[in-house]
């Protein structure tokens, strides 16, 4: 059991850097500096939603709390999300905060929903994130601090960004 769960760790990790690795030869510039998009988010009127780990556990499925709280990931390809064409919006499935619209939304290959922009970006924070041997830029709600991914600067034009957002931390709200 525990040389399975390895051996997923280890595939999942090895998927996450084959993912990041089109950015290797970049400077790392994925997203907007940290001040700057924190800056906008702290300037807004948006109120933080604060909960304890025992009201989260409460409302989120296990797998919801694992990678929004947790800041897990979800297996590529597997998400209800990544493959869909509709048009919509995608919230926050922790808050419900409208985060990301389907006319950015674009297929890279990843396995995973991606877009190339967020519907407003104080409506997202970034954080350095060094995990798995790998330096990222992960995106978290900035009204509930929730896990949703990461975001690289291998996206088409006009960003040139990819945000790479998990399946289970979004709520499709059909147009």
């Amino acid at each position: 059991m525990i040389a399975l769960r390895l051996m997923t760790l280890l595939l999942i990790s090895l998927f996450a850097f084959s993912c990041t690795s089109k950015t290797q030869d970049k400077q790392q510039t994925a997203a907007p500096s940290d001040s700057i998009t924190n800056e906008a988010y702290r300037n807004s009127k948006m109120e933080k939603i604060v909960k304890t780990d025992a009201e989260w556990k409460k409302e989120l499925s296990d797998e919801q709390y694992r990678v929004l709280r947790q800041k897990g990931t979800e297996r590529a390809f597997t998400g209800k999300y990544f493959d869909l064409k509709d048009d919509g919006t995608y919230s926050c499935a922790a808050c419900g905060s409208e985060l990301f619209s389907s006319l950015q939304k674009f297929d890279s290959g990843c396995g995973w929903p991606s877009y190339t922009a967020p519907l407003d970006s104080s409506k997202v924070e970034f954080h350095k994130d060094i995990s798995f041997g790998m330096v990222r830029t992960e995106v978290l709600c900035a009204k509930c601090g929730s896990h949703l991914g990461h975001v690289f600067d291998d996206g088409p034009e006009p960003t040139g960004n990819r945000y790479c957002i998990n399946s289970v931390s979004l709520k499709f709200i059909k147009k």
